[in-house]
């Protein structure tokens, strides 16, 4: 079955502005992702009991997006006091976890030709070479539920 939908570049503008004794010390940088054709963007409450939030698979399903084909994440804290945790695991069983407070946003970068695919590992020993698949991603929040936004980009 042919697709209707008609892919377009994603432009991601990360741009800091603040001024200094007169002069304009901030900085602006655009990234361009072609070939996009697959937008997930929802609003959901984490608790403060740890939750999955999102999963990478070869499959799409419920939650479950197609680990090389996502070339763009966003997690965004939307409480305006407390922060959220989120758990990065890939298909080693390996994890790293990230503090995001209170109205910040947390970007992890798909590979430009293989998404998801040999983007994380993590130890508690030296890394050896080698990356592995994004598996799933986590959250919790500390002292009290909090919503957060998530944005998926995929071709």
């Amino acid at each position: 079955m042919a697709t209707t939908v008609t892919s377009a570049t994603l432009k991601v503008t990360l741009k800091e502005d603040i001024v200094i004794n007169g002069r304009q010390q901030g900085s602006e940088s655009v990234l361009s992702i072609p070939g996009i054709n697959e937008i997930s963007k929802r609003i959901a409450t984490v608790t403060t009991t740890e939750a999955t939030i999102l999963t990478f698979s070869s499959a799409v399903g419920p939650g479950t997006y197609i680990a090389a084909n996502v070339k763009y994440l966003r997690l965004t804290n939307l409480d305006d006091e407390n922060h959220v945790m989120f758990t990065f695991k890939d298909e080693d069983n390996t994890e790293f976890r990230i503090k995001v407070d209170a109205g910040h946003s947390f970007v992890y970068p798909g590979d430009n030709a293989g998404g998801f695919v040999d983007t994380m590992k993590a130890s508690n020993a030296a890394l050896a070479s080698g990356l592995s698949d994004l598996y799933d991603v986590t959250a919790d929040a500390d002292t009290a539920s909090c919503d957060i936004e998530i944005f998926v980009a995929s071709v």
